[in-house]
Formats: C-alpha cells, structure tokens, sequence
C-alpha cells in the first residue's frame, strides 16, 4: 500500500511539472486591430505654404491607437508623397505616441517634389496635392512585424504667388567719435550710425566692419538709427574703456581694445551681453597672384567707397583648387571665399578662379555686413 501511494505521488508531480512547463511555453502572436487605424484630426481645405517659416508647424497628424492583442510595443510613422499610389514617399517621423507634427518645410519639399513653384513667370502649378498615411506595426517592424496602414489622405496645398515679402534682419547701429572720420557722417549722430547685422530674424549676434579712423575712440550701440533709447556702452567704469562686457545703465561709452583706430571687425551679442572688436588689413593671396601662397599682396581701403582695391596682373587659375582669397592681417584667422562660385561670399569659403592672364583691379566691399561681396574686372 505504501509502495503505491509514493508511485501515485510521483505520477501526479510528474504532470504538473509538465502542466507547468506548457505554461511557460505558451507564445502570443500578434493580431491585426478590426478596428484598423484611422486619422482624426480635421484637415484645412488649403494649406497656403510661406517659405520664410519652414519650421513652423503646418498639420499635427492624430490617430487612435492601434492594439494588436500581444504584449508588443507598437511603433507609428507617418509618410508623405506627391503619389497617392505612394510609389515613393517620404518618411516624416516616428513616434511611439498617437500623433505627430508635419512642418511647413517638410510640406514644401514635397511640394518641391511635385514640381510646385510660386513664380508667376513659369509654365509649373503653384496649388497642388500631396498625400499622407500612417504605419503602425509591432516591435521595431523587422522581418515578418505585423503593420497595419491608414487609408490615404489627400491635403491640398498653395503656394503663394510673386515675391514674398523680405524678412527684416534686426541690424545694431555703432555710433560715436568715429564717424565723422571713418566716411559715415556726423560724429554721435544715430542716422549716421555704421551698421552692425544678426545672422536671422530672432537672432542677437550681430556683425560687421567698421572703420574706426581716430585715435582714443570712443562709441555706443544702438537698436535702431532713428534715437538713443536702449543705447548700449561698456561696463567699465570710464569712457573709452573696453571690457568685452555691455551694459544699458550707468554704462560707459565702449572703446577699441587697444585704444587706438583702425578698420575692426565688430561682434556684438545683446543676449549675452559681450562684444569684441579685431582690427583687419586686407589683402588677396593665391597662385593666381605674383607671390602665390607664400605672401599677401595688400589691398588699400577707401573710406568715400568703403571698399578695398588692388589693381595687379594675374595669371589664369581655375577654381576652387586654385585662384584667389582674401585674407586679413597676413594670416588665415579671417579669409573669404566664394563657394560654388556664385557670387556670394562666406567665411573659409572656396578659392576664386581667375579666367585667363591679364591685369586686373579687385575690390572688396564689406560694408553691408553678412552681405560681402567682390569684384574681378580685367583692365
């Protein structure tokens, strides 16, 4: 009998072992939702599209969330194309959330995929459609992931004809007992003030070359050329002083770091309240110039113009791995270029060919700040 109880025993460990290890194997696979997955946000009939904020937001794109009835994460993306085929399309983000926002620059670009432009002057629509969906599917979607699809939508989007109007770029106004020298006006006269340019709307760090032609000078900054509300001086305690620190109360008028004249690149930040001040002579170097790379040849600056000039023979190079560059103080901290060749000029940007030999007279004008721009002519 004792026999036979320790065999039943062992007979009913033995399947709940085995009840419990089927337990343990069980596998869940995820299912498609029957409800699917819908968008719910309410779409504009038109989305009139304004290239001077491409990153503000166009749409916020909602839908419900999806359940695959299994312990999965589930991932969305939002896609966009120009073909409501989506043949192609562009992936405008993924979220582990029920919604994401579509900018006006991403909007744009597909737009610009559609062949849309605003130029009244071409034979291209300006108004449009482009297309939108929504992904989601289980895990991170590779493999065999199940992923389900939201019906299409059809946005209709415009482009506004003609010139857009020009975003005002805030400017600093540099005034004091330069500007009478320097070929800008009347000294501490804000009308006269030499311009100082940020590098967007919105932005404070302003920049530009000012030409300080007196000894001991001694200056302030404005927000505007039309009065001296919110002036901006040192934080020294004298005048002529220079700190690298602005102040808009009980503030000095600023000064040169070394107290004398010369042709500065200024730097003036309002937010953070600095500015900075570094004299530069200009002048070109390149293999297209008499002395190559080893030397600068100087340019002259003329402050009726306010444009630096040298007229020198030069031998045909070809850009941009060969030619010219400016540079100042015969050293490569400040150099300008023109990158891709079109006129504009940058910071460290490309060398500039030189079409065939020749004598010729080259200026530089920096007096528009963050406009820069040159010129080649061949005498």
């Amino acid at each position: 009998m004792k026999k036979f109880s320790i065999l039943f025993l062992a007979f009913v460990a033995l399947l709940s072992f085995n009840a419990c290890t089927q337990d343990d194997d069980i596998v869940f696979v995820a299912q498609p939702d029957p409800e699917g997955i819908q968008f719910s946000n309410s779409l504009q009939s038109t989305y009139v599209l304004q290239s001077a904020n491409p990153d503000n937001l166009a749409e916020r794109f909602v839908w419900n969330e999806v359940d695959f009835q299994a312990p999965t994460t589930i991932s969305y993306e939002l896609q966009g194309s120009v073909s409501e085929a989506f043949d192609s399309y562009m992936v405008i983000g993924s979220t582990g959330s029920n919604n994401l926002g579509v900018t006006i620059g991403q909007m744009l670009d597909l737009a610009e995929e559609a062949g849309l432009d605003n130029d009244p002057e071409t034979e291209m629509p300006n108004t449009g459609t482009v297309y939108f969906k929504v992904s989601a599917f289980a895990g991170e979607g590779e493999g065999n992931a199940l992923e389900e699809f939201s019906e299409i939508v059809n946005v209709n989007i415009e482009l506004p004809e003609g010139e857009e109007e020009e975003i005002e770029i805030p400017k600093l106004y540099m005034v004091g007992s330069f500007q009478a020298a320097g070929g800008y006006g009347s000294d501490w006269t804000p009308a006269d003030g030499a311009p100082l340019a940020a590098s967007a709307a919105g932005k404070t760090d302003f920049e530009g070359f000012v030409f300080v032609n007196v000894d001991t000078p001694e200056f302030k900054f404005l927000p505007s050329n039309e009065k001296w509300d919110g002036d901006y001086g040192d934080a020294g305690d004298t005048n002529g002083v220079y700190t690298g620190v602005l102040l808009q109360e009980e503030e000095s008028n600023a000064g040169t770091p070394d107290g004398k004249g010369g042709y500065y690149f200024v730097e003036a930040d309002t937010e953070k309240m600095t500015y900075d001040l570094t004299e530069t002579n200009w002048g070109i170097i390149g293999n297209a110039t008499p002395t190559g790379w080893d030397s600068d040849t100087d340019m002259v600056y003329d402050p009726v113009t306010k444009v630096w000039s040298i007229t020198l023979d030069l031998t045909a190079q070809e850009a941009p791995d060969n030619g010219i560059k400016f540079r100042a103080n015969d050293a490569w901290d400040f150099n300008i270029g023109d990158t891709d060749a079109d006129g504009t000029m940058e910071f460290g940007g490309d060398n500039i060919g030189i079409p065939e030999n020749g004598n010729y007279t080259i200026t530089l004008d920096l007096s528009n700040p963050r406009n820069y721009t040159y010129s080649i002519t061949k005498n």
